[in-house]
């Protein structure tokens, strides 16, 4: 048991029989009436998200998890394989356990959650930005760039996010994986 003090991103608690990891929360003291706690939590199992108010020192039930880290090396269907780098143990994780998939390439290192009391895999976090190649993009018009003006491209994942202009196929991006947009153009 802990207190909604104790609140923070990533933790994950049990709720209605469930298991739900905290994306974003706020601690709200108003100028009347007692303080709570405002929270954006999504389920593990359903991958649902939803709003969740707790009043301040309201107790709940926290999950012992673990965070490890692991290799992408291939997929086989919706099956992932991930090898742990330390005692290159490999292990399956089901496709709907990955967050934002759309961007993991192979030999990407991601944070596996896995609960302490089952040993059993809660989810898979990738890096919240990562380096993609751009494999196709139309080329940038010459004279368009008064306005972030922005144009679809395809990487090296499949994913398409919009990039700006001057982007041509080949080079290197930096992708924001929670919001799925692009950073910035990575020079080598």
């Amino acid at each position: 048991m802990t207190s909604t003090s104790d609140i923070r991103k990533g933790l994950c608690i049990k709720l209605n029989s469930d298991i739900f990891k905290i994306i974003e929360f706020l601690h709200v003291k108003p100028g009347k009436g007692p303080a709570f706690v405002r929270t954006k939590i999504k389920s593990i199992t359903t991958g649902k998200v939803i709003d969740k108010t707790f009043p301040s020192g309201h107790k709940i039930d926290n999950v012992r998890v673990e965070n490890r880290k692991y290799q992408f090396l291939y997929s086989d269907g919706d099956i992932f394989h991930f090898m742990n780098n330390e005692d290159y143990n490999q292990i399956e994780v089901d496709r709907s356990q990955i967050e934002s998939i759309k961007f993991l390439k192979e030999g990407l290192l991601v944070t596996i959650i896995i609960n302490t009391e089952n040993s059993n895999i809660l989810s898979v976090e990738i890096p919240s930005a990562v380096i993609l190649e751009v494999i196709s993009s139309e080329p940038g018009v010459k004279g368009n760039t008064a306005t972030n003006a922005m144009k679809p491209a395809k990487l090296e994942t499949g994913a398409e996010i919009n990039v700006p202009l001057f982007i041509n196929e080949g080079d290197k991006i930096k992708v924001d994986t929670d919001k799925g947009i692009y950073i910035e153009r990575i020079k080598l």
